[in-house]
C-alpha cells in the first residue's frame, strides 16, 4: 500500500492548497479554507492566505455544556463564514491537526462529506515556506443547513461501558504518564479531572505515532500495521479517546478514515468526563 491508497480522499497536500489560494480567497463558497487552534494568536500573527480562523474552544464547543455545538449554532458558524454545505471544506492546525481532526469529526457528525485536512497541519505550512498573511478575510454570509448528527462515530459514557463489559479495543492515545496516572494533563494545559489513570482495559497507543516528523499521516500500510500490532483490525468496535477529545480525533481520523475501519469511534468527553464520574472504574499503572 501507498498514501494513495487510504480508505477515503481525506487529506490534500500543501501543494494542492497552494494551486488554489485564489478559489479559497474568493467569496464563491465552492472552496474554504480553515486554520482550527484552542485560540487565535498564532493565526491573527499569520495564516494561509484566505484562511478563516476558528477558535477551538470558543467557537467549536457549547460553552455551558462543554460538548460540540447544537446543531443550530454550527450551522450559524459556518453559515456566517460563507461555508455552505457544498462547500468543499479543508482543514489545518497546530501540532499535527489536534484541533483540526476534532473539527473535521465534528463536521463529519454533522453530515458534511466534503471536508479534507491538509497534511501535515500549519507547521508543515510554515517550515516549508508556503506563503502567509495577516489578512483576516470576510465572505458573504450563506444559508447553512446540517444533516445529522451521526451518532455512529461518536461515543458516550455508556459506549465506554459497554467496551469495558465486552473487551472491546479502548485506544487511549494520552502520554505514557497521563495514561499511568502520574500527571492529569500535559504539561502546560489545565488539570481537568478529579483522578488520574486510565479507562480499564484500555491500550496506550499514542496520537502520534500515526504522523510522520513532519506532521505527515504515515501511508496506509504503516498505519495498518502499528494498529495490528495492539489486535487493532477494524473487525471490533475501537474506542479511542484523550483528555479533551482532541487528541483521539487524530486516531479516529486515522483509523476510521484512512484504514476506513467503519466501527471506530472518538470518545469526545474522554478523561476530562471519565475522570470526573463518581463510581467509574479507572486503572492506574503503566501499560503492560
Amino acid at each position: 500500500m501507498s498514501d494513495s491508497d487510504y480508505a477515503n480522499d481525506v487529506l490534500v497536500s500543501a501543494d494542492w492548497v497552494e494551486e488554489r489560494l485564489d478559489e479559497f480567497g474568493s467569496d464563491d463558497p465552492d472552496l474554504r479554507l480553515v486554520e482550527v487552534d484552542v485560540d487565535t494568536e498564532a493565526y491573527d500573527e499569520s495564516h494561509a492566505p484566505g484562511a478563516i480562523g476558528f477558535n477551538w474552544e470558543t467557537d467549536l464547543q457549547d460553552q455551558t455544556t462543554r460538548d460540540v455545538l447544537e446543531k443550530g449554532d454550527f450551522e450559524a458558524l459556518l453559515g456566517d463564514h460563507g461555508i455552505s454545505e457544498e462547500s468543499t471544506v479543508v482543514l489545518y492546525g497546530d501540532n499535527a491537526n489536534w484541533f483540526a481532526a476534532y473539527t473535521y469529526w465534528q463536521f463529519k457528525y454533522y453530515g458534511h462529506d466534503d471536508v479534507k485536512l491538509l497534511d501535515g497541519g500549519r507547521e508543515y505550512w510554515l517550515e516549508n515556506d508556503y506563503p502567509t498573511t495577516d489578512e483576516v478575510p470576510e465572505y458573504a454570509a450563506v444559508e447553512y443547513e446540517a444533516s445529522g448528527p451521526r451518532e455512529s462515530i461518536r461515543a458516550y459514557r455508556e459506549d465506554v461501558e459497554n467496551a469495558i463489559d465486552r473487551g472491546l479495543p479502548l485506544v487511549d492515545v494520552r502520554s505514557p504518564e497521563e495514561f499511568s496516572g502520574e500527571v492529569l494533563a500535559p504539561p502546560g494545559l489545565n488539570e481537568t479531572a478529579q483522578r488520574g489513570g486510565h479507562i480499564p482495559g484500555a491500550q496506550n497507543v499514542s496520537w502520534s505515532v500515526v504522523t510522520n516528523e513532519d506532521g505527515t499521516f504515515k501511508t496506509a500500510e504503516e498505519l495498518k500495521e502499528l494498529y495490528a500490532e495492539y489486535g487493532i483490525d477494524g473487525d471490533e468496535t475501537t474506542v479511542a479517546y484523550c483528555r479533551i477529545g482532541e487528541r483521539s480525533s487524530v486516531a479516529w481520523f486515522a483509523l476510521h478514515e484512512l484504514l476506513g475501519y467503519e466501527d471506530a469511534v472518538n470518545y469526545d468527553g474522554s478523561w476530562t468526563e471519565w475522570g470526573n464520574l463518581v463510581g467509574a472504574p479507572i486503572e492506574k499503572g503503566e501499560a503492560e
